[in-house]
């Protein structure tokens, strides 16, 4: 891949072949950094997992850097106060179904109560792609609303191995201060490692490493960190 001149730059900056402990690399992320805008910074732990074994969780960052979510819940009418009150955007069942079919997906993440699933199924291509999908093992498929919103508004976000065995997560703003991005990454690894497969055998995590949207990998020597 041909990379630009200040991507380029940034190479001379650090050595590619050091693993640093989590403030060095954080550091560097910030040093490195040349784009515009507040980029974000992303974490990319690489896991020792077997063609059959999956990791797939939420988790929860202490620190917080995003927007306000945009929340939709798919409910039945006996649900619709709670999901209101509980801060949701946008409520309804069939209604809200119809116009997501019409091309409407002006919302951040979606939840459904399990009695809705039969017809939210019917969205699974357009939801799919997307992301967007309520799903039992995020907790975004649930009789409790309350405790589901709380938790998204908190900024649980999920998490998941992708088929090269890498877990991919954002976690902070280069302009966030760096001990703060630093609890992120530590309560991000320390629950990915929480979800290690009964029958993984070895190391666990191969590798781990943080970048800026624009930016290169930066080796982190996490053990440093436990």
């Amino acid at each position: 891949m041909k990379r630009g001149k200040k991507y380029l730059e940034t190479l001379k900056k650090y050595d590619r072949a050091v693993s640093y402990s989590l403030k060095e690399a954080l550091n560097l992320v910030k040093t490195v950094s040349y784009a515009k805008f507040d980029e974000t910074v992303d974490l990319s732990v690489k896991l020792n997992l077997k063609k059959s074994q999956s990791v797939r969780d939420t988790v929860v960052l202490p620190n917080q850097f995003r927007g306000e979510k945009r929340i939709l819940v798919f409910c039945k009418a006996e649900k619709e106060k709670e999901a209101q009150e509980a801060g949701a955007a946008y409520v309804g069942a069939e209604d809200l179904i119809e116009k997501i079919k019409g091309g409407w997906l002006d919302f951040d993440v979606a939840v459904a109560t399990p009695d809705m699933m039969k017809d939210v199924g019917k969205l699974g291509m357009v939801l799919g792609r997307r992301g967007l999908m309520p799903n039992p093992k995020t907790g975004t498929v649930t009789f409790d609303l309350k405790g589901a919103l709380a938790e998204l508004r908190k900024g649980r976000t999920e998490f998941r191995a992708d088929k090269t065995g890498v877990v991919h997560l954002a976690v902070g703003k280069v302009s966030m201060e760096s001990e703060k991005v630093a609890e992120n990454v530590r309560t991000a690894v320390a629950e990915i490692k929480r979800k290690r497969p009964v029958d993984a055998k070895g190391e666990f995590i191969r590798t781990v490493s943080v970048a800026s949207t624009m930016g290169p990998g930066i080796w982190v020597s996490i053990r440093d960190e436990e």
